[in-house]
């Protein structure tokens, strides 16, 4: 059993800095709702039928 944590342990930190190194935006701060979020459609688009 120690071994499988172990070894866990061991691959997610690999994954993580792989991420890292790769230059990605890695937030391991969950769901962000804030300015980033991608804007509303425009009216035009929901105006037509």
């Amino acid at each position: 059993m120690a071994k499988i944590l172990i070894a866990f342990i061991v691959i997610a930190g690999a994954a993580l800095m792989l991420l890292m190194q790769g230059g990605g935006d890695v937030s391991m701060g969950g769901e962000q709702h804030g300015t980033e979020t991608h804007a509303p459609a425009s009216g035009e688009a929901k105006t037509q039928k």
